[in-house]
């Protein structure tokens, strides 16, 4: 069990996190759509994917060019990829329905998407070749980027690790999976995301090292949902650390 009354590793401190912090700026943060607003005045609208459409029905017949992204607005893990035109649109249609049928939050507790408002969004698809793109995750404590997430082949082999700022690998893992390669606007997407995660102590950034420029993917501040076991186990508590050592400089709940 999660110690509460005196947090130590990353995992505890994100249970608490849903139990008692009510900032009232993380819904709109959460939201897909409304976040971007946001993202666009503090680090540039060229950071940020654009909005095809949004709404709560989608059409019979999609009417957006191809490749596209479908995701829910209000949830996580919500995302069917339309890339040739060939895939079963009912079938999609069905699942976007189903995730509207509830507000997200409640499920595992994540009080700021319970008033996310419902709804689903259309993106163009970022990536080459059909090929999903390597998605970075920036963990920010304290206005300042501690260590990196970099995940690979998520419709495939699924594989993360974890890096730091200097791009040392943190990680379980081969030799040619501790060897990525370092993304070539690593600086660019810190820069930006300690900008984003400068009123916080903690806020996960999500980007993508897209071309010509990078992108912006979403603001996560219940990363696994605290469940998400660490591999090293160390790394919990060396993460959980960077956190409560943010919480004492700067508190924000």
């Amino acid at each position: 069990m999660p110690d509460l009354a005196g947090p130590r590793l990353f995992n505890e401190v994100v249970q608490l996190r849903k139990l008692i912090d009510r900032d009232p700026r993380l819904p709109m943060l959460t939201d897909k759509v409304r976040a971007k607003a946001s993202v666009a005045d503090r680090i540039g609208a060229e950071w940020v994917i654009p909005t095809l459409w949004h709404g709560q029905t989608l059409p019979e017949t999609p009417m957006w060019p191809l490749p596209f992204v479908l995701k829910s607005r209000h949830g996580s893990n919500q995302t069917a990829f339309v890339r040739t035109g060939e895939e079963d649109w009912p079938r999609i249609r069905a699942r976007a329905h189903r995730w509207q049928r509830r507000a997200y939050g409640w499920w595992l507790d994540e009080w700021a998407y319970r008033d996310v408002e419902r709804g689903l969004l259309v993106e163009p698809f970022i990536g080459a070749g059909g090929v999903l793109p390597v998605d970075y995750k920036l963990f920010v404590f304290g206005g300042r980027v501690q260590f990196i997430g970099v995940h690979l082949h998520r419709e495939t082999a699924h594989r993360h690790f974890f890096f730091d700022c200097d791009w040392r690998c943190l990680s379980e893992a081969s030799a040619d999976e501790a060897a990525t390669p370092r993304p070539k606007a690593l600086d660019q997407m810190i820069e930006a995301a300690e900008a984003l995660g400068t009123e916080t102590d903690f806020v996960r950034v999500d980007m993508y090292d897209a071309q010509p420029h990078p992108l912006f993917g979403e603001m996560t501040f219940y990363p696994g949902s605290g469940l998400d076991p660490f591999a090293p186990r160390r790394l919990d508590a060396l993460f959980g650390a960077h956190w409560l050592r943010a919480r004492a400089v700067r508190p924000s709940w």
